[in-house]
């Protein structure tokens, strides 16, 4: 069975490389480190923060 954290993880990294793929296939001028960037906030600030955020609600909620 799959852990909540590994599953937003999971979810985090595939909807980012989803929305780099898009970005790519758009042909817009972005700066040079936007996919750096994209994929450090995607991939890991996002599923940290939402990991948080549900530790503190289930934490709460005991």
């Amino acid at each position: 069975m799959v852990s909540r954290e590994n599953a937003v993880i999971g979810t985090c990294i595939a909807l980012t490389v989803a929305v780099a793929l898009l970005v790519e296939s758009l042909n817009a001028a972005y700066p040079e480190w936007f996919p750096v960037a994209l994929f450090i906030g995607g991939g890991v600030v996002v599923p940290l923060a939402i990991n948080e955020t549900l530790d503190r609600r289930e934490g709460a909620a005991e």
